[in-house]
């Protein structure tokens, strides 16, 4: 209805004018303050953004890279976990108390600890056949962090799932590896993917933490411009570059949990 109509655009113009009002004031105060000139050379200057941005776009690459290539191993790693500790057989106690204790472990210990003990610490012992690159072992404490979270979004999707459908499932004359393959796992895989997406998003920043151990990733070479120059534009570079991912990653996340919300709304009322 037109009403409706010029609601929205009532609304949609006091929001665009208060949203202007707000940063005109905190620009008017920024732009007052004593030392805004001082930091606007040192944090805001166009000429070391420009200078910078190369040095810290190929450090970007490596955020990048290890991002694509990280993901899809702790979504396999986590779904592991998540079905391990799920298994309910007392022939199967040693692998759930495995799973369970890693994730524990591996929750409660910070990312950068995790990463600096096996950054530092595998290549000192020297053991053949392992690879000594930080830059390997950084990786694989992204993998060891992260699974460990994204077991227990997958376990919150399982049980989610009402026990009637597996009751069914039996019913039909379907076996447990069935049942989970086939019922379970497709509906509780779907149910966690916004929350799967948050965690896209948090391995995406988490890559920074191995410059810690020496690779030249984003926040390294930002680190390393601002040393030579006692610019720090850099950081603002790196920063923009970051937001330029995750902010899209949190769009999209918003976008997935309205769908499911509908959808559930639409079951529901069925």
């Amino acid at each position: 209805m037109w009403w409706r109509r010029a609601d929205v655009r009532r609304s949609a113009l006091i929001a665009t004018v208060s949203t202007l009002a707000l940063l005109a004031v905190l620009g008017f105060g920024l732009s007052s303050s004593a030392g805004w000139e001082s930091f606007q050379a040192a944090f805001l200057s166009p000429e070391h953004f420009v200078l910078s941005f190369p040095k810290v776009w190929d450090g970007f690459l490596l955020n990048v890279t290890l991002f694509i290539i990280l993901e899809p191993i702790v979504l396999l790693v986590g779904l592991g976990l998540a079905l391990l500790r799920n298994l309910s057989s007392p022939v199967f106690f040693p692998l759930r108390a495995f799973a369970i204790g890693y994730i524990d472990l591996f929750r409660g210990l910070p990312a950068i600890l995790v990463i600096l003990m096996l950054g530092m610490g595998i290549p000192a012992l020297r053991i053949e056949g392992l690879s000594s690159s930080p830059l390997f072992w950084g990786a694989v404490g992204c993998v060891l962090t992260s699974a460990a979270y994204t077991a227990e979004t997958y376990r919150a999707g399982i049980e989610s799932i009402h026990p009637s459908q597996r009751a069914a499932a039996r019913a039909l004359g379907f076996g447990h590896g069935r049942t989970l393959w086939y019922i379970v796992l497709p509906q509780a895989v779907r149910r966690v993917v916004p929350p799967l997406m948050s965690g896209f998003i948090a391995l995406q920043k988490e890559t920074a933490l191995i410059s810690v151990i020496g690779p030249m990733e984003a926040s390294r070479a930002a680190q390393a411009y601002s040393a030579t120059t006692f610019n720090f534009t850099s950081y603002l570079v790196a920063a923009v570059l970051f937001v330029s991912i995750t902010i899209p990653l949190t769009r999209l996340t918003d976008h997935l949990l309205r769908r499911a919300q509908l959808r559930r709304g639409m079951g529901g009322a069925v």
